[in-house]
């Protein structure tokens, strides 16, 4: 497995990844009402994500395989993180989050996430905990989460 950097090479397999994953956080299985969700995961829009200076995107790869992608939003909001399926349960979500938290801005204080309600326990062991319920909003449902920086 090797972590490296996103390029704008990457958007198309970074949506693909993302898009498959969607069914776990969207209110409705059609995507009605998540519309603006949906728009952000093309990959026109990830493309944009990895040309900004507010993104900061890594992918594992597995050979040629994209096996996860994690992106920071400003240094401090845990933006996305997705691990294909057949590479789940294997540590990749731990070591991609720990990548992006060493690229992260320095003397951060907190990090945020909006967790799909599915994955709130995975963040929980992250070190990550809820500052809010479960919200439901333009189409999706997620958890907002807050883990304290580590220096």
């Amino acid at each position: 497995m090797h972590i490296r950097p996103a390029t704008t090479q990457d958007a198309e397999a970074i949506s693909a990844l993302i898009n498959a994953s969607a069914h776990h956080f969207l209110l409705d299985a059609s995507g009605r009402g998540a519309e603006r969700f949906l728009a952000g995961i093309t990959p026109q829009a990830i493309l944009g994500y990895l040309s900004s200076a507010s993104f900061f995107y890594l992918i594992a790869e597995d050979g040629n395989d994209l096996a996860g992608a994690v992106a920071l939003r400003d240094g401090r909001h845990l933006f996305h993180l997705f691990v294909a399926p057949t590479h789940q349960r294997q540590g990749l979500a731990r070591a991609l989050w720990a990548a992006a938290q060493r690229g992260a801005a320095k003397g951060l204080k907190t990090f945020t996430v909006n967790a799909s309600p599915n994955a709130v326990a995975v963040y929980e062991r992250f070190g990550f905990a809820a500052v809010g319920p479960r919200t439901e909003m333009n189409g999706i449902a997620f958890v907002p989460m807050e883990a304290a920086a580590t220096d």
